[in-house]
C-alpha cells in the first residue's frame, strides 16, 4: 500500500481499561475510544490470554465501525509487560484478533508511551500516579531509568491505593487506642461506611479481599473529608511530597530536570498538587497533566516511530 494509506492504532493499557486512538498517515486523530483493560500478566494463564482475546475481538470491531483501516501499524504500550518471550506472545495474539500489517507492530511498557506524551527523550520527569506511582526518565539514547512503580507491597507512594491504604491503617490506630474514635472524624465515618461496616471484620475482609482498583478508589473517600478532617487535609499532602520524593530520586542520579505530574490521582485533589510543589526545590518546575492523551501519542508512534 501507499504511504497515504498508512495508518497508526496507538494503545495505552492498564489494569482496569485500555484507549485506543486510530491515526491518519499525517500523524491527525481519526478515532479514538476505550475497551476493557489489558495487562501482560494475563498471557500467565488459560483464562487471562481468553479474556485478552475477547477484549482484543471487541477492539477489532470499534475499529471496522470506523470504516478501512488501511495499512495498520501498532504502538502499544502495555501495563505488566514481561519479557522479551511473553511480549512475542501477545504480538502474536494481536496480530492474530486485529488487522494489523506484518512488521509494523511495537509492544512497549506503558510509561514509555506516557513520557513521550509528556516530553522527548532526555527532557525532563514524569511522575505518574494512578492506583499506583511511578516515576520515569528516558535519556537522549533511549535508555529508560525509573523509581518507584513496585506495587502495594514495597511502593505505591503518594497514589491511590497508598493514600487508602495509610487513611485506613490510621483508622484503625485510633479504634486500637481508643474504641469508638471513628465518631470524631468525619474520614473514618465515610472510609467504615464504604467498606461495609464498623467492626474490623468488615475492614479486613475488604482489604484482604478486594483488588487494587477497588481499594484504591477509597481514596476518593478521603479526598471528599479534606475539607472537614485534619487528617485526611495531612494526608494528601504527604501523598504529595511522596510523589515528588520518587522525582527527586531521578534528580539526584540524572541532574536537575523540569518535572511533570500525571494520573488520576492529581484529580483527587489539589492539596496533592500542593504538596509537590512544597517538597520540590523552587529551581525545578512542575507541570501537573493529570490526562496525558498517551494512546494518542502512541497512535502518532505507530505511524512515525521514534527512536527507542
Amino acid at each position: 500500500m501507499s504511504a497515504s494509506q498508512a495508518m497508526g492504532l496507538g494503545l495505552d493499557a492498564g489494569g482496569s481499561r485500555t484507549r485506543w486512538a486510530l491515526a491518519d498517515a499525517q500523524g491527525q486523530t481519526l478515532a479514538q475510544g476505550a475497551v476493557a483493560g489489558m495487562s501482560g500478566l494475563q498471557m500467565q494463564s488459560d483464562a487471562g490470554r481468553a479474556t485478552l482475546r475477547a477484549t482484543l475481538h471487541e477492539l477489532a470491531q470499534a475499529l471496522r465501525v470506523t470504516g478501512p483501516v488501511g495499512d495498520l501499524g501498532l504502538y502499544g504500550g502495555i501495563t505488566g509487560l514481561g519479557g522479551p518471550a511473553e511480549e512475542a506472545r501477545m504480538l502474536a495474539l494481536m496480530h492474530e484478533c486485529l488487522p494489523l500489517a506484518p512488521g509494523r507492530a511495537t509492544l512497549t511498557h506503558d510509561m514509555d508511551i506516557a513520557y513521550r506524551a509528556a516530553y522527548a527523550p532526555g527532557e525532563g520527569y514524569l511522575v505518574y500516579a494512578g492506583t499506583g506511582s511511578i516515576a520515569a526518565f528516558i535519556d537522549a539514547h533511549g535508555t529508560t531509568l525509573r523509581a518507584g512503580g513496585r506495587g502495594p507491597a514495597l511502593g505505591d507512594e503518594g497514589a491511590g491505593y497508598w493514600i487508602a491504604r495509610e487513611a485506613l491503617a490510621w483508622v484503625w490506630r485510633q479504634e486500637d487506642r481508643r474504641p469508638g474514635a471513628y465518631q470524631d472524624s468525619p474520614m473514618a465515618q465515610r472510609l467504615l461506611a464504604a467498606v461495609g461496616g464498623t467492626d474490623w471484620q468488615h475492614s479486613r475482609s475488604f482489604m484482604y479481599g478486594s483488588d487494587r482498583g477497588r481499594i484504591g478508589a477509597l481514596a476518593l473517600v478521603v479526598a471528599a473529608s479534606s475539607h472537614e478532617d485534619v487528617f485526611a487535609h495531612a494526608l494528601l499532602l504527604r501523598a504529595g511530597a511522596a510523589l515528588s520524593e520518587l522525582a527527586l530520586h531521578l534528580i539526584s542520579r540524572c541532574g536537575p530536570r523540569p518535572v511533570t505530574a500525571a494520573g488520576r490521582a492529581l484529580l483527587l485533589s489539589p492539596l496533592i498538587e500542593q504538596g509537590m510543589r512544597a517538597a520540590l526545590p523552587p529551581e525545578v518546575a512542575l507541570q501537573v497533566r493529570p490526562d496525558l492523551q498517551a494512546h494518542v501519542t502512541a497512535a502518532r508512534l505507530a505511524v512515525r516511530p521514534e527512536p527507542r
